[in-house]
């Protein structure tokens, strides 16, 4: 539940983070009893806990058609991510993948820990994707198919200019904005958006992930994954490689920079299409991963850390988006915070700050204009939080109250399995 140290630090991540752990627990009670959609869940929980929390707000049909959406993709991932296999292996797997799904009998070894669970029982999935309606299957058949394609191409292809960059983007993530929209819209609860703006609800996250995950990306074993473009990288280093280097570190700053002020690009269509959403359950399944992403951006922006190790939003935090993210309003209000620390971070001697500060400052006017965030809490912390000896010893009290409750439920449920 985040550590001690953190929540002592942040006294106001205590209440979040154990109104999270509460709805984690609530969910993982909630697994269907049925073996297929049981193991969909469960697989669920495990490769993403926080996604996992946020489905279980949309109605149930949609719940498990964006529940088996995620799990197709999430296994074609898989396939594409295990750099142990050969592309003449990988690339026919790819394009035929939207086919497996129809088969309970399909699976295929690869991967490691969970996702290789996922893949040597695909079966399940398969199963319950046929149980979803003809609507449903039909759009996550369409997006399959299309992202083994793109996908597929670029085993074999360079992410060489912007616009490579771009096309490889909307083939593992902007699909997936596009599909999500064809789901809202098959449920019958929203409109069916645009193709560019579900687009960019795609792409902001997925350039996001591939800006904190340089250096795991880079290091991959037995071949390094290279997602950041040439048109870009080039500028500041011979090899994509040499930015996690000591003696590169300006240039590696400059050129994270640079990859930064290119995601910023998407916010303004992102926030149109969340402005547009009716349902309260897809807006905040919608909302809370683009809060996410521009505060991750906001926490890399000009960090030497992401080419050292890994840089993620403290777990504190995070329960606070999941907690207070209700309305536009709210959204509006953490956009405009988020990019307001970004915006402190910027150097004006760097090559690109002119142009980051015009996005930020754009971004900002759309928050501002919308007169929707007065009086709301805000994520920037003015000051470093004091607090008193009464306080920690009641955090304390409090913690052990909480550990003393699931010891004694474990105790409980050892007795009834024996």
């Amino acid at each position: 539940m985040g550590s001690l140290k953190a929540v002592l630090k942040h006294p106001d991540d205590f209440y979040p983070l154990l109104k999270l752990k509460m709805a984690a627990k609530k969910a993982e009670k909630q697994i269907p009893a049925e073996p297929h959609w049981g193991f969909c869940y469960s697989m669920l929980h495990k490769v993403s806990r926080s996604f996992a929390l946020v489905i279980q707000q949309l109605n149930p049909g949609l719940r498990d058609a964006v529940c088996i959406f995620y799990l197709v993709l999430r296994a074609l991932d898989t396939v594409e991510d295990d750099t142990s296999i050969d592309a003449e292996i990988k690339v026919p797997i790819l394009n035929a993948f939207h086919k497996h799904i129809y088969d309970p009998d399909w699976h295929f070894a690869c991967g490691t820990k969970e996702y290789k669970v996922l893949m040597d029982q695909f079966h399940h999935v398969a199963t319950a994707f046929l149980e979803l309606k003809k609507g449903y299957q039909e759009a996550i058949e369409d997006i399959t198919m299309r992202m083994g394609a793109g996908m597929a191409k670029f085993i074999c292809k360079e992410v060489e200019t912007v616009d490579d960059y771009d096309e490889y983007c909307h083939y593992v993530a902007g699909l997936v904005g596009l599909g999500l929209s064809k789901l809202f819209h098959a449920s019958g609860t929203e409109k069916l958006f645009l193709d560019s703006m579900s687009n960019s609800m795609g792409l902001f996250l997925q350039k996001t992930n591939i800006i904190r995950d340089y250096l795991e990306d880079i290091n991959e074993i037995p071949k390094s994954r290279m997602f950041w473009p040439r048109e870009i990288w080039s500028k500041y280093v011979n090899k994509l490689e040499d930015l996690k280097y000591e003696e590169n570190s300006e240039k590696a700053i400059q050129c994270l920079n640079d990859m930064v002020t290119n995601a910023l690009i998407h916010i303004e269509d992102c926030l149109k299409y969340m402005s547009d959403l009716r349902d309260p359950a897809i807006f905040r399944f919608c909302a809370i991963p683009q809060i996410m992403a521009i505060g991750t951006l906001a926490l890399c922006y000009n960090n030497i850390h992401v080419f050292r190790g890994v840089v993620k939003m403290r777990r504190g935090l995070t329960a606070k988006v999941i907690d207070r993210t209700r309305t536009m309003g709210d959204v509006y209000q953490a956009f405009y915070d988020f990019s307001s620390i970004l915006k402190s971070k910027v150097n004006m001697r760097d090559p690109n700050a002119t142009t980051t500060i015009a996005r930020i400052e754009a971004v900002q006017k759309i928050c501002k204009d919308s007169g929707t965030f007065n009086n709301r809490k805000s994520y920037i912390i003015k000051s470093e939080p004091t607090y008193s000896p009464a306080l920690i010893a009641l955090l304390f009290i409090i913690l052990a109250v909480l550990y003393a409750y699931i010891y004694a439920n474990r105790q409980n449920k050892i007795k009834v399995t024996l």
